[in-house]
């Protein structure tokens, strides 16, 4: 993976990843109750592909979820990522957190998101991707849908969740949570997770652990990794919360964790 900066001033940390050689764009993507925005790329003229459907954080499908999924596509994946709050409003108009929790991500069930991820693989598997080899992966927000979709979905193979919540959701429509379904992963997920994250006390981790050591055989091949200088959003290299050396190391462990897996 070229984790090369954007060009500009010396201290720009933001990945722009090419889509030389990539299938690539923003969709209209078929839903059971019309359609909603959707982006993805995917290697040139290549057809039965490993898909990986990429979860948003909160902030929607915007230009870092979309070189995320530039960036898998150049290492041989369909990858797709849905904005799966649109029928709730427009998260890239938000500046204030708290706000954009309140008003739009706390008014999403999961029932609408595991559905909506369902016709993305759908989509890609009608466009080049193969779901037969589905994994998902997803950053704060997201970290916590990978969970939830591999429980969901026996269309995953794998899952990587980066730094997701595991004993609470975001707002009171959330009836389950990572630390339930345990006992109902089709596939092992890797947890990315950062030891400074105050959104995610290590305490969750462990009793994640505990869970998924008692889990079914998918929760028992799972895997948590804790990066001891991170804390939340220690991927957005376009955040001051990016973390370099970890975002490296995080992504060499979910590629070789989809590798194993999904290819």
């Amino acid at each position: 993976m070229n984790f090369s900066a954007a060009a500009g001033t010396p201290q720009s940390t933001t990945i722009q990843t090419s889509p030389q050689g990539l299938t690539h764009g923003l969709i209209d993507l078929p839903v059971k109750d019309g359609t909603i925005s959707a982006y993805y790329a995917a290697p040139e003229g290549k057809n039965h592909l490993p898909i990986v459907a990429v979860v948003q954080e909160i902030f929607g499908i915007h230009e870092h979820i979309q070189d995320v999924c530039r960036r898998l596509a150049k290492e041989g994946y369909f990858a797709i990522a849905v904005n799966l709050y649109e029928r709730q409003g427009d998260a890239s108009t938000y500046t204030d957190i708290p706000k954009l929790v309140a008003e739009i991500v706390a008014k999403v069930p999961d029932e609408q998101v595991m559905s909506d991820l369902d016709a993305s693989v759908a989509w890609a598997a009608q466009h080049g991707g193969d779901d037969s080899r589905v994994g998902v992966t997803g950053f704060c927000w997201g970290g916590r849908i990978t969970w939830m979709y591999t429980a969901h979905s026996d269309k995953v193979k794998a899952g990587v969740a980066w730094y997701g919540k595991l004993t609470a959701g975001h707002g009171p429509l959330i009836k389950r949570n990572a630390v339930d379904v345990t006992q109902e992963l089709h596939g092992p997920v890797l947890g990315l997770y950062g030891a400074q994250d105050n959104s995610i006390p290590l305490a969750d981790v462990e009793t994640m652990k505990q869970r998924l050591a008692k889990g079914n055989a998918h929760a028992q091949a799972s895997d948590i990794v804790v990066y001891p200088d991170s804390g939340h959003a220690f991927f957005a290299d376009y955040r001051p919360s990016y973390n370099e050396k970890d975002a490296r190391d995080g992504w060499q462990k979910m590629t070789a964790w989809f590798a194993k897996y999904l290819k």
